[in-house]
């Protein structure tokens, strides 16, 4: 009996492993404004849905670092769903407060541009699978905000 058990267990897992799940990349990062908590950039997402029925976001969970050391993270609950057997723009802020904008820019300089790494988690929920998260990093390098941009 333990045997035809396996057997089933092993049949559905690969049946599982061979359905399609969308596919997402971050497709940029940039700067977008300064507020009176601190610079806000915006990471762009691409989802691409295979299914022909719209496929509910849980949530989204970002984490910013910069020189190994986390300079932001947050998480984005229940921001809607993603269109059906289409691809979806999904914008999700990422907000750096000043006292670290002061930190770095100590550490660089004159040229205003820091390196980073954006670690993005998309949790969907798929029917039949459940909640799946869709692990996204993205490295380069962003502008800080200088005075200009803060009165422009």
């Amino acid at each position: 009996m333990s045997q035809l058990l396996d057997k089933a267990k092993n049949y559905l897992a690969e049946k599982v492993a061979d359905v399609p799940k969308p596919e997402a990349s971050i497709t940029d990062v940039d700067f977008e404004r300064v507020s009176s908590e601190g610079a806000e950039y915006m990471a762009k997402v691409s989802v691409k849905n295979p299914y022909s029925t719209p496929i509910p976001i849980c949530e989204i969970k970002y984490i910013l670092k910069s020189a190994d050391r986390e300079i932001a993270s947050g998480t984005i609950p229940d921001p809607g769903s993603l269109k059906a057997s289409d691809i979806t723009m999904l914008d999700v802020p990422v907000k750096v407060l000043h006292s670290i904008l002061l930190s770095l820019a100590k550490d660089i300089g004159a040229d205003w541009i820091i390196n980073y790494q954006l670690d993005l988690g998309l949790t969907i929920d798929l029917p039949v699978i459940g909640k799946f998260t869709i692990p996204l990093t993205q490295k380069g390098e962003i502008k800080l905000p200088t005075v200009s941009d803060m009165f422009a």
